[in-house]
């Protein structure tokens, strides 16, 4: 069953968050066995990496300084 170009584009016309819900929702549909080990993992290294910043081992960026080197290094 194919979607039809109408619900498609209609889909395609959603903000990009709501896409990206609809998307991860999509996702997540499917056999979840594996997905759910892989996101115990991230929320580890999630944890991990709040604590290396909040301990002083990691820096962090504003998303202006990000945008800014992306745009130099690759645009």
């Amino acid at each position: 069953m194919s979607v039809s170009l109408k619900v498609e584009s209609e889909l395609m016309d959603l903000p990009p968050v709501e896409r990206a819900m609809l998307a991860e929702r999509l996702l997540s549909s499917f056999d979840g066995s594996e997905q759910a080990s892989l996101d115990v993992e991230w929320g580890k290294e999630a944890e991990n990496r709040i604590e290396a910043f909040d301990n002083g081992h990691l820096s962090a960026s504003n998303a202006e300084d990000v945008h800014a080197r992306i745009e130099k290094k690759y645009f």
